[in-house]
């Protein structure tokens, strides 16, 4: 268990510390000479099961807050402490407050140098404590009248916070791992170390991490060995103290208080999230773009409040927000933090993040609004079952899970027991409630009816402009997957570049038949380079605009492709010439115009008109001068229709 530290300065946290673990915490030289605390402490204390009581003191000067918040945001447990000469002060009030919005709501009181005062003082110490508390999530804490001084009353505190570890519960180990770096340093034969409280999942010595946000990737690191509650060990969990020695590319002035160890798949980050924010009852009103000091992990980033729901947060109210940081950071839904003024004086709110990944438009849409509402809710299928409804072009499941700081098994399961349609796009994953994904089928077949009865003529609609008609904004492996299972139930057809209702048909008129029978013959002769619509004009003897009108209809009617400008070749030939790119893809990883080329003979710029009709078409894409056979199995589909 981790015990932190609060209270005003010279109230004895360092000097109590050391009566109950025999370690000084002061471990600067100017701490020492000053004789107080200016940087974050660490003291360890075993206990008789073989655990390890561990303390945090912190500085409780009004100009050391920043320290103070860095090393009380991964505590278990706080030692309020109060000197009985003073009583409470503008530090014990503060503290005590951001502990509030830390959400610390485990504690003890120390009351301190009850040697120095007389018994009617120690009462009133008493009575002005038990006012102060009055409200507050550590309302009700027990007292303990000491002084470390003397050692009078200690062995009770000892006793009591020993018998709290024992019963404390450790921290869910589960998510991604992440640690918060609230120190950096070298040491003779080992390397560069960092410490910090895990906030999440799990860690060991051979484990690979990133150390962000350091610009581009972060740094890469190997954890060589690790301390967990100053002891060697082999892993360190969520709620441990940590001390990893870690290997990689990258030197101690390059790491700094602040930033995060973390899982790689966890190394996302941000420079903006949504939250919900509380104004402490003693605290004015937050208004909106108010500049702030924003303090989460170890980290103190400068930044401002964008209101969502309301002009001002009035005190002892909480509202939605969009916190606009000015550097990066880590964090993910539920991670807690202060917000201090622009002069980091005073402390004016805090709250918990809810999005890490908020959208750039419509952020005070009420359906917006509504979702984050549901991130408040700790249960994540609250969030994603709304999430799933309003999103009709699928869930970024990755993001949730990063949002989340899921597992990727926790994740998986998840999406089972939300009963989500998941498909795979790329590295991507998709997620879509099953009402939804049977509305877009449905909406597809809308648009092939619409479309049919526009243009009768027309053997269908080509993939591409499908997927727009059905929805602009719908990945293509999704729209690829929708095809492939309403093919499978037989309520659409496919007639090779096109798709169709299975009752719709496309056929010539007579004349029409007539005529492209009497030129066909031209585009045969040269199947991989058939001449012009005007060149066939002059050849036949037929007016070019007649020619060039029929060949628009037998187009429609699926039985000639417009590859270029005026420039038609057979059904036949373009399943040729698609057999061949993807032999081409196979045999050298993609298509080119010079390979094409020689294959089919001709020139070349026929070869990259050919190449990019495929492109249009979905069959390939082009990265850079090469075509790549898109991979879904859409395209292979295309190629057995043909």
């Amino acid at each position: 268990m981790i015990i932190g530290t609060a209270g005003h300065i010279d109230h004895g946290k360092t000097t109590l510390v050391k009566a109950l673990t025999g370690v000084d915490a002061d471990r600067l030289p100017e701490e020492k000479a000053r004789g107080i605390t200016l940087d974050l402490g660490y003291a360890y204390a075993p206990l008789a099961d073989g655990s390890v009581l561990g303390f945090v003191d912190v500085p409780g000067h009004e100009k050391l807050i920043h320290n103070m918040l860095a090393g009380a945001t991964g505590i278990d447990y706080v030692l309020l402490v109060v000197a009985a000469d003073d009583g409470p002060m503008p530090q014990t009030r503060e503290h005590l407050e951001l502990l509030g919005l830390l959400g610390l709501d485990r504690g003890a009181v120390a009351l301190t140098k009850c040697d120095a005062v007389d018994a009617a003082r120690i009462a009133a110490a008493r009575d002005e404590i038990e006012m102060l508390l009055a409200g507050t999530p550590l309302a009700g804490s027990p007292l303990f009248e000491l002084s470390a001084a003397t050692g009078a009353g200690v062995t009770a505190l000892r006793s009591h916070l020993e018998a709290v570890a024992a019963a404390h519960t450790r921290r869910d180990a589960a998510g991604r791992f992440r640690l918060a770096i609230d120190r950096c340093f070298t040491l003779s034969g080992i390397g560069t170390v960092v410490t910090g409280t895990a906030f999440s999942g799990k860690v060991g010595a051979g484990d690979t991490a990133i150390i962000c946000p350091a610009g581009g990737a972060g740094y890469k690191a190997r954890v060589k060995s690790l301390h967990v509650q100053d002891r060697a060990a082999q892993n360190g969990q969520a709620g441990d103290r940590c001390a990893l020695a870690l290997a990689g590319d990258f030197e101690k002035r390059d790491i700094e208080r602040g930033m995060w160890l973390v899982d790689p798949a966890a190394a996302r980050p941000l420079s903006r999230f949504q939250a919900e924010i509380r104004v402490p009852a003693a605290q004015p009103a937050l208004k909106h773009w108010t500049p702030v000091h924003v303090h989460l992990g170890a980290a103190d980033i400068t930044g401002r409040v964008a209101l969502l729901d309301c002009a001002e947060i009035g005190a002892g109210a909480s509202a939605l927000a969009e916190i606009l940081l000015d550097r990066e950071t880590l964090a993910v839904r539920g991670d807690r933090f202060v917000l201090r003024d622009a002069s980091a004086r005073h402390s004016i709110g805090g709250g918990h993040v809810l999005d890490c990944f908020p959208p750039s438009r419509h952020k005070r849409s009420p359906a917006r609004l509504a979702l984050l509402a549901a991130l408040t809710d700790d249960d994540p299928a609250v969030s994603l079952n709304l999430l799933a409804g309003q999103a009709v072009a699928g869930v970024d499941l990755d993001r949730f899970a990063a949002n989340w700081n899921l597992t990727a098994d926790a994740a998986a399961n998840l999406w089972r027991v939300a009963g989500l349609r998941v498909i795979a796009a790329g590295e991507q994953q998709l997620g879509f409630a099953a009402g939804g994904w049977q509305a877009l089928g449905e909406k597809l077949l809308a648009a092939l009816k619409a479309e049919h009865a526009r243009a009768p003529d027309m053997v269908g609609v080509e993939r591409e402009r499908l997927r727009r008609l059905t929805l602009p904004t719908l990945e293509r492996a999704a729209f690829d997957a929708l095809v492939a299972e309403l093919l499978v139930a037989g309520r659409i057809a496919a007639a090779r570049a096109w798709l169709h209702l299975p009752e719709h048909q496309a056929s010539l008129a007579p004349g029409d038949r007539d005529l492209f029978a009497v030129l066909k013959p031209l585009l045969d002769a040269q199947p991989h380079g058939p001449p012009r619509v005007r060149d066939i004009a002059r050849a036949s003897g037929t007016a070019e605009d007649t020619v060039r009108q029929l060949f628009r209809r037998v187009a429609r009617a699926g039985e000639l492709y417009p590859v270029a400008h005026d420039h038609y070749f057979t059904a036949d030939a373009v399943a040729q010439l698609a057999t061949i790119v993807a032999a081409l893809d196979a045999e050298k990883g993609a298509a080119r115009a010079a390979d094409l080329r020689d294959r089919i003979g001709g020139g070349r710029k026929v070869a990259i008109h050919i190449l990019e009709f495929f492109d249009r078409i979905g069959y390939t894409r082009r990265v850079r001068d090469e075509h790549i056979l898109r991979g879904s199995g859409a395209s292979h589909a295309w190629l057995n229709n043909t």
